[in-house]
């Protein structure tokens, strides 16, 4: 989140984080048998969770079924499915129709138009977006989404940032007016079709948001023709990533489909291995929920507080990689699409299990956000570059805007405190490094050896309390609360110190994986590769 103006941009991002290791990291890599040992140790400690996980959710199955419904497997394997994490099950069932359909439409549009209507090509696309729109919207949706354009193309003719953030920010709390909520639930016969409507406002949102500050700055692009209210529209009805996202950033849209003539969609092979890729990540998904029913769990408090702190651990560490699969295919599915219409679309996320730090996730996961918020918010009041003051202002600035912009619910604010204050307390330690004091004394008093054991133990730390702010995130703050009392509280000093050894060992992974690989890392391949990193 801390970047500089010139970090701002898309390719800066992988050289920022390959920076910043070779400033604060002076670690030389691990030997193969120790970094084997690491990994299998946290292969071991995931295998063994996951296990405690499904033993409780076969013990309490019928108790689940009971207060949650299971439902029943549709393949008759003798297995049931934990259908309680509303956000895959919604995109499932729209996945079934007509939301593939579609997606193939756009597909076989663009292709047709990319061969033989070339200069119209993102006309075309902008005309099916609207298509799509109403047809899965309505005509008042369509109506809907058309007015927050016209009123944000207005706003935006002023060149005012604030008061094109002002605009957007009223236009994103309307949705959660309870008046205005009665009305929309009104033009559509289920919960779901009005739920898909508020879930692609609030994307739209970010989107003519972007176009507004985009204009505002002018940034080498011609105004007359990359501004107009065409262009606007071309841009919000992009539909690959209209619903859900993953978010583009005009600058970057704008600029890829002036050029797209000179690219190349992707060879058919690597369109083969992304979809080979997205089937293994929707069955990886599929398999989770059938065989540990953790978001049930989650949902029952009370077998929170019984169930063994193996299963406790297991359910988190669950959780959190089953929300990292869930995106993969969620982005990687829009991705793929965009790939084939000759664009690059934002990083997929990068996997969980060899994250370390606040500062590395907010990077790595939903790149597409990130990128929005660095350049919008966090850059613009000023960051890192007006001292401590500023950097702290941005920082809490850009967080209430990200609270806000899920629906701002009581959770969310601990979860955004929490994540701030951990992504202030890297910062500041970062700092502290750059004192030429501190770092003659850490040269002269640590090894690279010792320096790289004193780097994961520390970052074993800043790993439980990310998981925590996670846990929030996904389960709300009870579930903190009870996690916080059952870890750390009733089961010190034995369990924490269990749990930081735990993360200890997925530190080094992660580590080693960041000085290794991800710098040459691109986000169509996210897979924990062993041999990727041993190799």
């Amino acid at each position: 989140m801390f970047l500089t103006t010139n970090e701002a941009t898309g390719d800066g991002l992988r050289t920022l984080v390959q920076a910043l290791d070779s400033r604060t990291m002076k670690e030389v890599p691990l030997p193969q048998w120790e970094l084997a040992i690491y990994l299998l140790v946290s292969l071991g400690i995931h295998v063994y969770s996951f296990y405690e996980v499904y033993l409780v959710s076969k013990e309490h199955e019928e108790e689940l079924t009971q207060e949650f419904g299971l439902e029943a497997d549709s393949l008759s394997l003798g297995l049931k499915k934990d259908a309680t994490d509303f956000e895959w099950s919604f995109w499932t069932e729209w996945a079934r129709w007509p939301l593939l359909y579609l997606l193939l439409g756009h597909v076989l549009v663009s292709q047709l138009c990319r061969h033989c209507f070339q200069q119209i090509h993102p006309w075309f696309l902008m005309a099916y977006g609207m298509f799509a729109c109403w047809l899965l919207l309505g005509a008042k949706g369509l109506a809907l989404i058309f007015l927050n354009i016209c009123v944000s193309f207005a706003v935006a003719q002023l060149k005012i940032p604030f008061l094109i953030w002002l605009s957007s920010v009223i236009m994103l709390l309307m949705l959660h007016v309870r008046a205005v909520e009665d009305v929309q639930r009104g033009w559509y016969v289920s919960e779901n079709e009005y739920y898909l409507l508020v879930f692609t406002m609030t994307v739209r949102c970010l989107f003519y948001t972007s176009f507004g500050l985009e204009w505002c700055s002018e940034q080498k692009l011609n105004p007359a023709s990359t501004y107009s209210f065409p262009a606007m529209l071309a841009y919000v009805f992009y539909y690959p990533v209209f619903h859900n996202g993953p978010v583009i950033t005009y600058n970057q849209f704008a600029k890829q489909m002036q050029s797209q003539q000179k690219r190349n969609s992707s060879p058919l092979i690597y369109v083969l291995l992304d979809m080979a890729r997205l089937f293994l990540w929707w069955g990886l998904a599929e398999l989770m929920i059938h065989l540990m029913y953790m978001h049930a769990l989650y949902s029952s408090h009370s077998l929170l507080e019984t169930v063994s702190c193996w299963a406790l651990g297991g359910l988190a560490l669950a959780q959190v990689l089953f929300f990292y699969v869930k995106y993969l295919v969620l982005y990687g599915l829009p991705a793929l699409i965009v790939r084939l219409d000759g664009l690059d679309p934002p990083a997929l996320p990068r996997c969980v299990s060899t994250m370390y730090s606040f500062t590395g996730i907010w990077r790595s996961f939903d790149v597409g956000l990130h990128r929005f918020l660095v350049r919008y918010i966090y850059i613009p009041l000023g960051g890192s570059q007006r001292g401590l003051h500023g950097m702290l202002l941005s920082s809490a600035l850009t967080f209430i805007f990200v609270c806000c912009w899920h629906g701002a619910h009581e959770y969310l604010w601990y979860w955004a405190a929490l994540n701030w204050i951990g992504l202030v307390a890297e910062h500041a330690g970062k700092k502290l490094l750059d004192i030429p004091v501190v770092q003659h004394a850490v040269d002269r008093t640590l090894s690279p050896k010792m320096h790289r054991q004193i780097h994961a133990a520390l970052a074993s730390v800043s790993t439980a309390l990310l998981i925590l702010t996670n846990l929030i995130f996904l389960g709300g703050e009870q579930v903190g609360a009870i996690y916080w009392n059952r870890l750390f509280v009733q089961g010190w000093p034995w369990v924490p110190l269990t749990i930081l050894g735990c993360l200890f060992c997925f530190s080094q992974v992660g580590i080693e994986w960041n000085l290794f690989y991800f710098p040459h890392y691109k986000g169509r391949f996210p897979i924990c590769s062993v041999t990727k990193i041993i190799t």
